[in-house]
């Protein structure tokens, strides 16, 4: 996938990876710009999500679920659907509606409603029966800080009950969750969580470009990163290998 021969360049794992992951967030793209997206920054995504309630709303969403299927793209609807089918009684045809689009990613989060943690575990465990199953930790108002205790305990139940990652929540701004209202990374946090949780299980949810790089300078070129724009896949990925200003002297003699 290289265009020319450069030394000291970090190794990438292979696709399909288990880690080093890249998940896109798709807030509406059309269907032609979902191929032209693909046909450029196809080989450096790894997953992609189809943003909070966006699938609702979306037109030909079969149609475009189906071009990103014909790339061998796994997508998944945001957890905000999630928890819009769960908070009106619908945890069933929620499991239908994956099936009828295709969909074998599935996300578990309780951003916006209030679950019984255990109850949460619950519909993990009910839903790895169907598909890979992505959990979010960390809530989304700002004011309710969750101790890293918690987040680890949290984090623990949830891949115990099934999930196959879990993703640190940082909302489409990147301003809540592992990251104070400022966008800055809450860093005593994610080094605790590191210390129990192993990296290659956690999606760090990163939209911003200096959040990307802390977590590239913390773990390696192959930490998951999430939330990113379609349009900062190609960015990230150069700045994963060292080939952007902020990364150039990361991998150099080493």
């Amino acid at each position: 996938m290289m265009n020319f021969n450069l030394t000291q360049i970090p190794e990438r794992t292979p696709k399909p990876r288990t880690h080093g992951l890249t998940m896109v967030m798709d807030k509406g793209l059309s269907i032609n710009e979902v191929h032209n997206f693909l046909d450029v920054a196809g080989p450096h995504v790894d997953i992609v999500k189809l943003g909070f309630g966006t699938s609702y709303v979306t037109p030909n969403l079969k149609e475009k679920i189906a071009v990103y299927q014909a790339y061998g793209m796994p997508i998944y609807f945001g957890g905000t659907l999630f928890e819009a089918f769960l908070i009106r009684n619908q945890f069933n045809e929620y499991i239908n509606v994956c099936k009828e689009f295709g969909v074998t990613y599935m996300e578990v989060s309780d951003g916006s409603i209030d679950i019984p943690h255990a109850e949460k575990c619950g519909y993990i465990e009910k839903l790895t029966k169907h598909g890979t199953v992505l959990s979010e930790v960390g809530s989304k108002d700002a004011a309710h800080i969750i101790p890293p205790y918690k987040w680890i305990e949290l984090m623990r139940a949830e891949l115990e009950a099934g999930s196959s990652y879990v993703i640190a929540e940082a909302r489409e701004a990147g301003n809540v969750g592992i990251y104070r209202g400022s966008g800055e990374v809450r860093e005593g946090l994610v080094q605790e969580i590191l210390t129990q949780i192993p990296h290659e299980k956690i999606i760090w949810e990163a939209p911003q470009k200096a959040q990307q790089l802390y977590f590239l300078e913390l773990i390696d070129c192959n930490v998951n990163l999430g939330n990113i724009a379609p349009n900062e896949v190609i960015p990230l990925e150069s700045m994963r290998i060292g080939l952007r200003g902020d990364t150039f002297h990361l991998y150099l003699n080493k």
